[in-house]
C-alpha cells in the first residue's frame, strides 16, 4: 500500500504546473497598483468637499483647453507660412504679421492653461498629500511597541518619504502627462486623418506603438534594476541612522572604520545598482530615439512627396513637422514618466502596507474614558509573555490602593517593567485582568488611560529642542510659573538658571547635551508637570548621585502624597520606605510585605538587600 500511494502521488505532484514567481510577483504588484489608485482616489474626489471637485473639474477644464489650443497651433502656422510663400490664404483672415502674432498668442494661452491648471490643483494635490502624511504618522504612533521595537526607524522613515512623494509625483504626471499625452495624441490623430489620409495616421500609430511597447518592456526591466537600488539605499539609509544614534557606542568601542566600512559595503551594493540603472538608461534613450526617428522621417517623407507632386503645400509640410515635434516631446519623458510612476506605485504601496498593519493595542467599540476615582491599580492572575512561548509573568497578581506606594523588585528578567508596560497598555495580558478603580484597562480608552499614569522611565529620552520644551510636554499649554514649579521639585531649576541659554538651552538630539541625572531630572519634572493620579517610577533614580538621588526621593515622595505609586526598582535602598515591596523572581511573586518584615524573613529581599549593602560597602 505505501508503495501504491507513492506512485499514485507522484504523477498527481508532476501535473501541476509550478507558479512562476515573476508572474506571481507582478501580479502582486499589479494588484498593489490599483489598490494604491484606489485608495488615492477619494482624496481627489472627496463626498465632503466640493470645493475639492469644483478645483478638479476646473483643472480637468483648463487642461482640455490647453490640447485644444496645443493642436491648433500649428495650423496657424502653416497658415503663415502659405501666406508667406504665396500658396494660400488662412481661415482666420489674417496676414503674414497678424498670423504670426496669432501663433505667438496660441502658444502663450498654450503655457497659461496648463499654468492655469496646476495652479487651480496645486490645492487639491496639497491637501492629498497632507491627509496621507497625516493619516500615516498617526497611524505609526497607534501600531503597538512590538512593532516599533521589532522596526528599523531609518527604514520606516525612509518608506514614508518615498510614499508622501510617490503620492505627490502621481497626482502631477498621472493626470497632467499621461491623461493629457493621450488626449493629444488622439487629437492630432484626428487632424491627421482629416487634413491628410490614413498612410499618416497609420505611421504614426505604428510607431507610438511600437514606442510604447518598447518603452514599457524596458523600464519593466529596469524597475527591478531601481528595486535592487532602493534596497541597498534603505539598508545604506539603515545602517547610517542606527550608527548615528549610537554614537556614544561607537565612540566607547573605537568602531569608527568599522562603521565606515559596514556603510560604504552597503553604498557600494547601492553603486553598483545605480550604475545599472544609469546604463539601462541610455539603452532606453537610445532606442527610443531610434523609433522616434524613424516615424519622423517615415511621415516627413509622405509630405515631401506630397510637397513635390502639388498636392501639399509646404506650409503643411512644415505643419506636419511641427506636430511630430509636438508629439515627440511628450513621448521623450514617457519612458520616464511611466517609471517614475511605476516607482511612485511602488513606494506608495509600502505606505500603504504600513496603512494597513494592523495595531496590536486598539480600544474597545465604544470605550468609555477611565474614571479615576481613588487610583486603586489591581493586577488579578496576569500572564504575559513578549512571546508566547517563552512567559514572563505567570500568574502575578497583586493590588496598590489609593495613595499606596507599592515598590516592584526582583532580579533582571523577573518581569518587573513589563508589569509597568501592561499597566500603561503598551501590551494587553494574555490571561488575567489589570484594572483601575475596578475597570479593567482593556475596556476604557487608551487616551484616558494614558493622562491617568505619570512615567518617568529608567532612560530618560528627550527631544532635539530646548529644556523648556520638553519639561512644557508634561502638559500642553502648560504656564511659566508651572514650568518652573515642575522644574524646582525634580531639583533642576538652578541648574538650569545657571546655563547662558537658561531654559531655553538646546538639549540636542535625544538628550545628549546633558548628563545621564540631568536628563533623568528634566523626566521627572515634565511627569511632575503631568500632575496624575498614579506615577510609575521605573528605576527614576538610577542615573543620580547619592546627594540628588535623596533630593528627588524627597520631591518624588512629596509628589506622591494622595497619589498611588508604583516603584520598579533595582536599587533596593530607594524604596525601603515604601508601604509595600512586592518580590518577583521568574515571573512569580515570592515575598510581599515591609521592608523590615522582608528582612526578618530572610528571604528572597534579604538575599538581594545584602548583596547590595556587601557591593556598597
Amino acid at each position: 500500500m505505501p508503495a501504491d500511494t507513492t506512485a499514485s502521488t507522484a504523477p498527481k505532484g508532476a501535473a501541476h504546473p509550478q507558479p512562476d514567481p515573476d508572474n506571481s510577483v507582478a501580479e502582486a504588484e499589479r494588484r498593489s497598483g490599483w489598490r494604491t489608485i484606489r485608495k488615492v482616489a477619494p482624496y481627489l474626489w472627496p463626498a465632503d468637499k466640493p470645493w475639492v471637485k469644483r478645483r478638479v473639474v476646473l483643472a480637468m477644464l483648463a487642461l482640455i483647453l490647453s490640447k485644444l489650443v496645443s493642436v491648433y497651433t500649428p495650423i496657424i502656422y502653416r497658415d503663415a507660412v502659405d501666406v508667406l510663400a504665396g500658396e494660400g490664404t488662412s481661415a482666420l483672415a489674417l496676414g503674414a504679421i497678424g498670423l504670426t502674432v496669432a501663433y505667438g498668442v496660441a502658444r502663450l494661452f498654450n503655457v497659461g492653461f496648463q499654468q492655469l491648471r496646476d495652479a487651480i490643483f496645486a490645492r487639491v494635490a496639497q491637501r492629498a498629500l497632507r491627509m496621507l502624511a497625516l493619516e500615516t504618522f498617526q497611524h505609526i504612533h497607534r501600531l503597538s511597541m512590538r512593532y516599533h521595537i521589532t522596526r528599523k526607524t531609518g527604514g520606516l522613515s525612509r518608506i514614508i518619504e518615498r510614499g508622501v512623494k510617490g503620492v505627490e509625483f502621481l497626482l502631477r504626471f498621472l493626470l497632467f502627462s499621461i491623461g493629457p499625452l493621450v488626449l493629444e495624441l488622439a487629437l492630432i490623430g484626428i487632424i491627421l486623418t482629416i487634413l491628410f489620409d490614413a498612410w499618416y495616421l497609420l505611421i504614426v500609430a505604428v510607431t507610438i506603438a511600437i514606442y510604447v511597447w518598447f518603452t514599457f518592456a524596458v523600464t519593466e526591466w529596469r524597475v527591478k534594476l531601481r528595486k535592487v537600488m532602493n534596497d541597498q539605499d534603505t539598508d545604506a539609509n539603515q545602517k547610517a541612522i542606527d550608527s548615528l544614534l549610537n554614537y556614544e557606542t561607537v565612540k566607547y568601542f573605537g568602531a569608527e572604520r568599522r562603521e565606515a566600512g559596514r556603510y560604504d559595503s552597503a553604498m557600494e551594493g547601492y553603486e553598483v545598482a545605480a550604475l545599472k540603472t544609469s546604463y539601462s538608461l541610455a539603452f532606453l534613450n537610445f532606442g527610443q530615439s531610434v523609433i522616434i526617428t524613424a516615424g519622423l522621417v517615415g511621415v516627413m517623407v509622405l509630405a515631401a512627396v506630397g510637397v513635390q507632386n502639388g498636392s501639399l503645400t509646404v506650409g503643411d509640410f512644415v505643419m506636419v513637422n511641427a506636430y511630430m515635434i509636438q508629439i515627440t516631446m511628450p513621448l521623450n519623458f514617457l519612458g520616464t514618466v511611466y517609471r517614475e510612476i511605476r516607482q511612485a506605485l511602488v513606494d506608495m504601496g509600502e505606505m500603504f502596507d504600513l496603512l494597513e498593519q494592523p495595531a496590536e493595542v486598539v480600544d474597545a467599540p465604544d470605550a468609555p474614558a477611565l474614571k479615576v476615582t481613588g487610583g486603586r491599580v489591581e493586577l488579578d492572575d496576569v500572564h504575559f509573555g513578549y512571546d508566547p512561548a517563552r512567559p514572563i509573568l505567570k500568574g502575578v497578581s497583586l493590588v496598590a490602593e489609593p495613595g499606596e506606594m507599592v515598590a516592584i523588585v526582583g532580579s533582571t528578567g523577573s518581569g518587573k517593567s513589563t508589569i509597568g508596560r501592561l499597566l500603561f497598555r503598551f501590551y494587553d495580558v494574555g490571561s488575567g485582568a489589570l484594572r483601575i478603580d475596578g475597570q479593567d484597562v482593556r475596556d476604557v480608552t487608551q487616551e484616558s488611560l494614558h493622562a491617568a499614569i505619570g512615567v518617568v522611565p529608567q532612560d530618560t529620552v528627550l527631544f532635539n529642542d530646548t529644556i523648556r520644551y520638553n519639561i512644557a510636554y508634561g502638559r500642553d499649554n502648560a504656564t511659566e510659573a508651572e514650568i518652573v514649579a515642575a522644574a524646582r521639585a525634580a531639583q533642576i531649576h538652578d541648574f538650569v538658571q545657571a546655563l547662558p541659554d537658561g531654559y531655553e538651552t538646546a538639549v540636542g538630539e535625544r538628550g545628549l547635551k546633558l548628563s545621564g541625572g540631568e536628563k533623568q531630572r528634566v523626566g521627572i519634572a515634565r511627569t511632575l508637570l503631568k500632575n496624575p493620579p498614579i506615577l510609575l517610577l521605573d528605576e527614576a533614580t538610577s542615573a543620580l548621585d547619592t546627594e540628588t538621588e535623596q533630593d528627588i526621593k524627597e520631591a518624588l515622595n512629596a509628589a506622591g502624597q494622595g497619589r498611588t505609586v508604583l516603584t520598579i526598582a533595582h536599587r533596593l535602598s530607594t524604596i525601603a520606605e515604601a508601604d509595600r515591596i512586592v518580590v518577583l523572581e521568574k515571573g512569580v511573586i515570592v515575598e510581599t510585605g515591609t521592608h523590615d518584615a522582608l528582612l526578618a524573613a530572610e528571604g528572597r529581599y534579604a538575599q538581594l538587600w545584602q548583596r547590595q549593602q556587601a557591593e556598597d560597602a
